[in-house]
C-alpha cells in the first residue's frame, strides 16, 4: 500500500538517467584512483623487480667542456658521498670500485679474443642478481665475475654476425672461461674467470669487492688514495622532482632512460588529475538529478503523505521506507562501478605480467577506499534529502 501511495512509475527516464550518471562518474573516479595506485606499485611496490631501473641508479659528475681534463673534477670526494646521503628520496649510497692495475683478458678455443678487461666492484647489497658463488678470497686462482646483460647482447647481436663469430647463450658464457693476466712486468698473476651471472642494473664487468681491493693493493699506485668516479644509489622514488632537480643543481648525470618515470608520473598525475575532476562532476550531476527525482516523487504524493501521517505513520517510519526503497538502486549501481573496475584491474595485471611487471589482479585499499567513502557521502546525502523532503 505504502508503495503504491508514495512512489509513483512516472518520470523513470530521469531515474535512469542519473543512476547512470553516478555509475559513470563512480567508475571514473575508482578508475583514477586506479591508475595512480598501479603506478605507484610499478616504481616501488614490494612484488616489483629492482632491475626496472626504478630505484637504483648509477651517478657520475657530468663532464663538460669546462672540466674536461681537469685532474680530480669529476671525482667524487668523501663530502660529495655524505651529501648524497641526506639528498632527497636517497635512501643508500655505495661507491663503485674500479680497478687501478692492469688486467689483460683472453679466450681460447672458437673465441681467439684477447682484451684489456676493465673491472669494478660494487657492495653485494646493490647487486640485482645476487650468485650463490659470488665469493673470491687471496689466493684463490678462480675468479667468478658478473656480466652486464647488455655485453651480452652487443656480442651476440653487433660483434658476432660481424666477425663470423658465433652467438652465445647465457648458460653458454658460464661454461666458459677466461684467463686473466694480472700485474705488468715481472710482477703477474694468472687468475681463471668464469661468469656466475648477468646483472641489468650496472652495465660492465663486476668481480668481488675483496679482489679489487687485493689488485688495487698489491699492483695499483702505491700511497695514491683511492678515488671513485661513480657511485650508486637507491632511490625511493627517482621520479621525484626534488630529486631530479638535486641532480640538475650538482650536474651529476645518469642515463636518462633511468630517469624515465619522472616523464611517466607527469603523464600519470595529469590523467588521473583530469579523470577524477570528470568523475566527481558527473557523480555530482548524478547525485543531484537523483535528489530531485527523489523529492519530485514525494512532492507528488503530498496527498498521500498527509494521509498516512493522519492514520498514525510517524515521520521517521515513512523516511525508512522512503530510504528502504532507493537504498537498494544506490548500492546496485556502486557494486556496478566496483565491478567495472575489478574486471579492469584484472586486465591490467594479465597485459602488463606479459612485459615482465607485477601488479595484483584485484585492486589495492585505495580504491576500496574511494569507493567507501563516496558511496558514504552519497548515503548521508540521500538520506537527509529524504528526511528533509518528509518534514517540509
Amino acid at each position: 500500500m505504502l508503495k503504491r501511495l508514495l512512489l509513483g512509475t512516472q518520470h523513470r527516464g530521469r531515474l535512469w538517467a542519473a543512476l547512470i550518471a553516478l555509475c559513470l562518474g563512480t567508475t571514473l573516479l575508482l578508475l583514477s584512483v586506479m591508475i595512480w595506485w598501479n603506478f605507484n606499485e610499478l616504481l616501488y611496490g614490494k612484488g616489483q623487480d629492482d632491475s626496472l631501473g626504478s630505484t637504483f641508479l648509477i651517478i657520475g659528475k657530468r663532464v663538460t667542456d669546462q672540466n674536461m681534463g681537469v685532474p680530480n673534477a669529476t671525482i667524487f670526494q668523501p663530502q660529495d658521498i655524505e651529501a648524497l646521503k641526506q639528498a632527497p628520496q636517497v635512501q643508500d649510497v655505495g661507491v663503485i670500485t674500479s680497478n687501478h692495475f692492469p688486467i689483460y683478458a683472453m679466450m681460447g678455443g672458437q673465441l681467439p679474443l684477447a682484451t684489456d678487461l676493465p673491472l669494478e666492484s660494487v657492495p653485494d647489497k646493490f647487486i640485482d642478481k645476487m650468485p650463490a658463488d659470488w665469493k673470491w678470497e687471496p689466493g684463490s686462482r678462480d675468479l667468478p665475475i658478473i656480466v652486464s646483460s647488455q655485453f651480452l647482447d652487443i656480442y651476440n647481436y653487433v660483434f658476432a654476425p660481424s666477425q663470423g663469430l658465433p652467438q652465445l647463450s647465457q648458460s653458454s658464457v658460464k661454461s666458459i672461461a677466461l684467463n686473466l693476466k694480472v700485474g705488468k712486468g715481472d710482477r703477474t698473476e694468472t687468475f681463471l674467470a668464469h661468469v656466475v651471472g648477468f646483472s641489468d642494473r650496472i652495465g660492465s664487468v663486476l668481480a668481488p669487492q675483496s679482489f679489487i681491493d687485493y689488485g688495487n693493493k698489491t699492483y695499483g699506485n702505491p700511497g695514491v688514495p683511492m678515488t671513485y668516479s661513480q657511485v650508486i644509489i637507491k632511490a625511493k622514488d627517482p621520479s621525484d622532482k626534488h630529486f631530479a632537480d638535486y641532480l640538475q643543481q650538482h650536474d651529476y648525470a645518469t642515463n636518462s632512460q633511468n630517469l624515465r618515470w619522472s616523464k611517466v608520473r607527469a603523464i600519470v598525475e595529469v590523467v588521473t588529475s583530469a579523470t577524477g575532476i570528470l568523475a566527481l562532476l558527473l557523480m555530482g550531476i548524478g547525485t543531484l538529478v537523483f535528489i530531485l527525482f527523489i523529492e519530485l516523487t514525494i512532492a507528488k504524493a503530498q496527498a498521500s503523505l498527509t494521509l498516512l501521517l493522519q492514520i498514525g505513520y510517524s515521520p521517521r517510519y515513512i523516511s525508512r521506507f522512503m530510504t528502504g526503497r532507493f537504498l537498494p538502486l544506490i548500492l546496485g549501481t556502486v557494486v556496478c562501478s566496483m565491478a567495472i573496475a575489478a574486471a579492469g584491474q584484472w586486465v591490467a595485471a594479465v597485459n602488463a605480467r606479459t612485459q615482465g611487471l607485477n601488479l595484483p589482479l584485484l585492486p589495492g585499499w585505495p580504491v576500496w577506499a574511494a569507493l567507501a567513502l563516496s558511496t558514504a557521502i552519497l548515503l548521508v546525502l540521500v538520506t537527509r534529502s529524504i528526511s528533509a523532503a518528509i518534514r517540509k
